[in-house]
């Protein structure tokens, strides 16, 4: 190389780190690049991701190749910048090459470049996967070669190199990965309903049902005038038939069946009985997105929850189900009385019977759920004891003050969520 001009050799030197940052960031780019983003881009007949896609599914293949074109290209470079050094330098100047070409390459071709692909993975990715698809095909061979060596290296330490598929991602990672979308152009709801579905399978029946105290149904026992009556004027497509109480059910009646029958002067006592529907029973234990599944399966939509002994805790029903999912959206007049009051000085006070994932969910509360369903519960269970009026007691942090108590359930307590104890 004496003959060759100095200018000549920095511009090749140049060309070369320009080269050792192409293949150092295009690296990180195709490492770091969503996946899932880069298949729904492929699918939406995206080219570049279309190729990054093929290349990544033997990742072995792909890393052989740029570190094979990392490596040559600083090698290269490291001798030119050598020539350099002695021809301006002497012999001193191969320790200052040295020095120098590290500083460089560090610095231009490795952290400036990776950091850029890290930050812009699709920018740098699908471009260079233009460039890597056919030079994978040139350079095959030597690419085998390498691979085939380092293979059988790691076979020796016992990994497995046929594993080149993804992971599945569990629910708790699909959580966290539509969590931090929050940022993203995934709408606020959006991402709560998402959130919802991935918990269906956390959630059972029980944690949404309408408890049995707040059931409304009809008793065979009552008088016909009083039926009738409740008939005509229940805001609830579906009501329970039972004889005393619940636990003497007979079935259900589906109340948009009834007006034609209601019309009849001669509407009987055994007009209704013949139109009850069988019960359905629903475990209390069962998940929501198992349950989901079976009402669609049984073509139900409407269960009675029981426990473990037969007795039955409560109801359920589909809109119940599908709520969980969007949120609120029946028109149904008892659904408009709420169950927490604002006050003035900050606190809240919330009926006894309130849920607590209701209250989590609508108040950004963070109430135990693992136990009791309702805040009446949870103070209970927390004194072991039905409490008198004025008793004060700290739950999760948030200090909570029982204002009422009715029979053997708090009727009203006062939540102080600004004077929480983190």
């Amino acid at each position: 190389m004496d003959d060759v001009p100095l200018s000549v050799l920095f511009l090749v030197l140049a060309v070369l780190i320009v080269l050792s940052a192409f293949f150092s960031g295009s690296e990180t780019g195709l490492m770091v690049l969503n996946r899932y983003r880069m298949r729904h881009r492929a699918r939406e007949g995206h080219a570049g991701a279309k190729r990054a896609r093929r290349l990544l599914q033997r990742p072995d293949r792909l890393i052989g190749l740029i570190l094979i074109g990392n490596n040559f290209v600083n090698i290269l470079a490291s001798a030119i910048a050598t020539v350099i050094a002695l021809r301006l330098f002497g012999q001193i100047g191969i320790a200052i090459a040295t020095g120098t070409l590290t500083l460089v390459i560090l610095i231009f071709a490795e952290v400036t470049p990776k950091t850029l692909a890290a930050l812009h993975p699709e920018r740098i990715a699908y471009p260079a996967a233009w460039v890597y698809t056919p030079l994978l095909k040139l350079l095959y061979p030597l690419v085998w070669v390498v691979n085939w060596m380092s293979n059988n290296l790691l076979r020796l330490f016992g990994i497995d190199t046929n594993a080149h598929g993804e992971q599945p991602l569990t629910g708790e990672e699909l959580r966290t990965l539509v969590l931090e979308a929050g940022g993203g152009p995934l709408p606020k709801r959006y991402r709560r309903m998402l959130l919802s579905v991935l918990e269906l399978e956390r959630v059972t029946v029980e944690d949404i049902m309408v408890p049995r105290n707040e059931v409304t149904g009809i008793d065979l026992d009552d008088d016909w005038d009083d039926i009738l009556q409740q008939l005509a004027g229940s805001q609830y497509a579906r009501l329970p038939v039972f004889r005393e109480n619940l636990d003497h059910v007979t079935g259900y009646v589906h109340l948009r069946k009834m007006p034609r029958l209601l019309l009849q002067e001669s509407f009987t006592r055994e007009d209704l009985e013949g139109a009850i529907r069988e019960p359905y029973f629903i475990p209390a234990g069962t998940p929501l997105n198992k349950q989901l599944i079976n009402f669609q399966r049984t073509k139900r939509r409407f269960g009675l929850v029981v426990n473990e002994y037969g007795d039955i805790l409560g109801l359920v029903t589909m809109e119940d189900l599908l709520e969980e999912i969007v949120g609120e959206f029946t028109t149904d007049p008892s659904d408009t009385i709420k169950d927490v009051f604002p006050q003035e000085d900050g606190s809240f006070l919330v009926d006894g019977s309130a849920t607590i994932r209701e209250l989590n969910r609508s108040m950004d509360w963070q109430f135990p759920t693992d136990g009791p369903k309702t805040l009446n519960g949870l103070i209970i269970d927390y004194l072991e004891s039905i409490p008198e009026p004025g008793t004060s007691v700290l739950l999760a942090g948030y200090p909570v003050e029982v204002i009422q108590t009715k029979g053997n359930a708090v009727k009203m307590a006062r939540v102080y969520p600004e004077l929480r104890r983190n």
